[in-house]
């Protein structure tokens, strides 16, 4: 970036119209306290706004209203290239946008046209000092490149002879209506749009119509015994499991029958059965049932030795 330095010609003092103060007051207000000097840089901008370009009284007059220190205002004035620090065009300052998508689509042919018709250097007033030029990054309007910005304002779609058509305007105290000055809307295809070309789709008569189609039979006579939401809850409905769609189903369950998942596991009678043939091979009939006795501990004395 450029060192950014102040004009050596400066107005004697600057101040706040009525209207604009107001402005400023409300703007501060947004803030908490002790946290006024967030609104330096709309401060800056409207100064600039009213004044054309930022003169020293107006970074000076910011910095007391926002209690801030001389140099911190100052330094975000030289920061931002928004901010323009010497006299520029008293009708328009031209921004030209030369970031690589406006390069592609001709933006140097709009950077010729400036040296032509205003100044051949950037930031040098025109012989009539009513128009200056400079040649900025991005803009933010890549899709709808070439384009420039003066003041606020972006104007789009450029072609060499749209931008003096521009120029002309900005002239005649008629400049064209911001945005894009091609036919297309926004930023739409250039070509034109592609989808949601169907009004119907979104502005809710494709609905009407159907549900007037639903209410009305094909005599022309109401038909009373369809009910449209009992018809949109069978078609939600569609796919889900119903056990009224599978009768031999449920009958297989009330029977007790099983099913696939319970194949091979054994009935309750089985389970049963095996249980009393197990107590019968435990028990002798003469001694009764056969109890193990516990295990001895290790290292406790046998019989013999007691």
């Amino acid at each position: 970036m450029a060192v950014r330095r102040l004009a050596e010609v400066q107005p004697e003092s600057f101040s706040f119209t009525e209207e604009n103060l107001a402005w400023a007051k409300m703007t501060i207000a947004k803030y908490p306290e002790g946290r006024q000097a967030s609104a330096v840089v709309p401060l800056l901008w409207r100064a600039q706004e009213q004044h054309g370009w930022l003169p020293e009284p107006a970074i000076r007059l910011v910095a007391d209203m926002l209690d801030m220190p001389y140099i911190r205002v100052f330094e975000n004035a030289t920061f931002y290239t928004m901010f323009q620090l010497k006299p520029v065009g008293t009708t328009a300052h031209i921004q030209v946008c030369g970031t690589t998508p406006c390069q592609l689509r001709g933006a140097e042919e709009l950077v010729s046209v400036c040296k032509r018709r205003i100044n051949a250097h950037a930031f040098e007033v025109s012989g009539d000092g009513r128009f200056t030029w400079e040649e900025v990054e991005c803009l933010g309007a890549c899709v709808n490149a070439p384009m420039v910005q003066v003041g606020s304002d972006t104007y789009e779609d450029l072609t060499p002879e749209s931008f003096e058509a521009l120029i002309d305007g900005f002239a005649a105290g008629k400049p064209p209506a911001p945005g894009p000055q091609s036919d297309r809307k926004s930023s739409e295809p250039i070509t034109g749009a592609t989808t949601l070309t169907d009004p119907s789709l979104y502005d809710g008569s494709r609905y009407r119509d159907e549900t007037a189609g639903a209410a009305v039979a094909t005599d022309g006579e109401p038909d009373t015994s369809v009910d449209p939401s009992t018809t949109r809850a069978a078609e939600q409905n569609k796919g889900r499991p119903d056990d009224d769609d599978e009768p031999e189903a449920a009958a297989a369950r009330q029977s007790g029958e099983a099913t696939a998942a319970d194949k091979g596991a054994p009935s309750p009678e089985t389970v049963h059965a095996a249980d009393r043939d197990r107590s019968k091979t435990d028990a002798d009939p003469a001694e009764g049932p056969k109890v193990k006795a516990p295990a001895r501990p290790k290292g406790s004395p046998s019989e013999k030795e007691s």
